[in-house]
């Protein structure tokens, strides 16, 4: 029976799965090696080793609606696109609303997690951690979940440049970036086209001379600010939507996506076009590259061919003289330096793990790993479905098959990855949100039933399935169920709304002089028809009448 759980870490991740043990009668210890929560949204004026960093300026690219917890809507009059400040103050109140705070123990690290002589009869561990002195101490628990993230060891790959030990000018990895204040009236060359690049290098241009933006294979570029100004991901992430890429052909909505894509900007005439189709990789996230690449100050170019001083050239024969500053937006490499080696399974590029969470080799499913998941949807939600699931097989709720099962499907799980996306050793995981959400939920007994809704709640049946897949859903019915969901999904819109209603806009009235002014000119366009028609075929309008009556006999 476990009751004495480990977490690893106290980003997002690691709050909700002290929740989620909690809420099962569970006893978690959270040990985070920082001085506050938040994970990744700490931010740091340094970035500190073996930590996840960000800068000054960044801003979630995940709509509030679709990123928060399932029973704590973030305020209605946060912004939807939300700061890292604002999203730290969101993740306090909900470990202050749940008393998350007596269970975290900060500055603290883990140094070692290792199975017990016994494991094979108890299942325990024992963890090693080390306090802000450099004291050790060593625990003993039932079971441990690791939520230290994957933005963690940024991937430098210096031997990929030739030249760059002769480049004279400062160059650093983006995990290192903190803000433009170094870039003003430089030369810049950022190279990675993800979101973090797309970033910085627009951030940068704002007061350097000239800033280079470097890709390898291109991107896809998309707007959060979608049409009628919705956020992108809550007017597309819908179930109707999710069903219609379960009927019709992925290359059916390649090419619809990238039509509509492509009618915003060309993205062959802004030189972003990538070789892959628009679903087999995350978009990039990026409202105001467009405009610097429009307006010159970002210029795109291919992949670095080689560094010669504080000249760059590139594959096309092109060169950049007098380059001062290379970013390198070259992403991160990802591992769980704590763990045994022996307790992860390999497949493919990635790290083997069942439904994503749990490792396949262990004779006892007492280890967890939750939030290592990238899908076109919010991490968050994710992180807190795979605690949710977590918690319910550590109480043995959810019996988990087999070990050879287990392998079977992971290798099954790959193969899917590797043929429906392009996935890389730094990038090696990718699934389908909603239906990767949907299958958790149906284990936890908590995925929403839409005939169920069809027949008895038809208006929350509409919400849900044309509306976006938000995390409340998975609160309706079921093991945790909320009663507040409803309310909940009948609002989220309102929260959409309310920060943008910062002043009452001048309604257009409608006057009686102005309804007799229109309909009077309605009139006078008819009856100019009427006499245009008479005038130049006397026959017509007779003939037209003469069939609308019938004659009398």
């Amino acid at each position: 029976m476990v009751h004495k759980v480990a977490v690893i870490g106290a980003g997002p991740s690691g709050l909700t799965s002290m929740k989620a043990c909690l809420e099962e009668g569970m006893l978690p210890t959270c040990f985070e090696s920082s001085d506050d929560i938040g994970g990744l949204w700490k931010f740091k004026e340094v970035s500190e080793p073996n930590r996840a960093s960000i800068y000054r300026s960044l801003t979630i690219n995940t709509s509030k609606e679709m990123m928060c917890f399932s029973d704590f809507p973030i305020p209605a009059d946060y912004p939807n696109y939300m700061h890292h400040s604002k999203i730290l103050k969101y993740f306090r109140m909900y470990a202050e609303h749940f008393k998350l705070l007596k269970h975290i123990r900060l500055q603290t690290s883990v140094k070692s997690v290792r199975q017990r002589s016994d494991f094979s009869r108890t299942g325990q561990w024992e963890v090693v951690t080390e306090d802000r002195d450099g004291q050790e101490e060593r625990h003993v628990f039932d079971a441990v979940i690791c939520c230290s993230g994957h933005y963690t060891y940024p991937n430098l790959p210096l031997k990929d440049f030739p030249g760059i030990d002769t480049f004279e000018g400062k160059y650093f990895h983006s995990w290192d970036y903190k803000g433009p204040e170094d870039m003003y009236g430089k030369r810049v060359v950022v190279i990675g086209i993800g979101n973090s690049g797309g970033d910085i290098a627009v951030e940068g241009s704002r007061v350097a001379e000239q800033v280079y933006l470097s890709t390898r294979r291109g991107a896809w570029v998309i707007r959060q600010v979608s049409d009628n100004g919705l956020p992108v991901d809550m007017k597309y992430n819908t179930r109707f939507v999710h069903i219609l890429f379960q009927l019709l052909p992925m290359r059916f909505f390649n090419w619809f996506g990238e039509k509509k894509v492509n009618a915003m900007y060309d993205h062959t005439m802004y030189a972003l076009k990538p070789k892959h189709r628009l679903f087999s990789q995350i978009p990039v996230i990026n409202d105001d590259l467009p405009f610097k690449i429009l307006s010159g100050a970002v210029i795109v170019k291919p992949n670095v061919k080689e560094i010669q001083g504080s000249t760059v050239v590139f594959d096309d024969g092109s060169v950049v003289e007098k380059v001062d500053i290379i970013v390198f937006a070259t992403g991160y490499n990802y591992g769980f330096p704590y763990l045994p080696s022996s307790a992860m399974y390999k497949s493919g590029y990635r790290v083997g793990l069942y439904k994503h969470v749990f490792p396949p080799n262990l004779e006892h499913p007492t280890l967890a790993v939750v939030g290592f998941i990238h899908a076109f949807g919010a991490i968050i939600a994710q992180a807190e479905m795979q605690a949710r699931w977590v918690a319910c097989a550590f109480r043995g709720y959810k019996k988990l098959p087999s070990n050879q099962a287990m392998i079977k499907a992971i290798e099954n799980d790959t193969k899917i990855i590797d043929k429906n996306y392009i996935v890389s050793k730094l990038t090696p995981l990718h699934v389908d949100f909603v239906t990767y959400m949907d299958d958790l939920a149906g284990d936890i007994g908590v995925r929403p039933s839409l005939l169920w809704l069809f027949f008895t709640d038809y208006p929350l049946f509409k919400r849900v399935f044309w509306g976006p897949v938000t995390a409340y859903q998975y609160r309706l019915m079921g093991p945790g169920k909320w009663e507040g969901a409803r309310s909940a999904i009948f609002t989220q819109f309102d929260r959409m709304y309310q920060p943008l209603k910062t002043r009452q806009p001048a309604e257009q009235e409608t006057s009686v002089a102005t309804g007799l002014i229109k309909l009077s000119l309605t009139i006078m366009a008819g009856g100019a028809a009427v006499y245009y028609v008479h005038v130049h075929h006397p026959t017509a309008i007779p003939s037209l009448l003469s069939k609308i009556h019938p004659q009398t006999v």
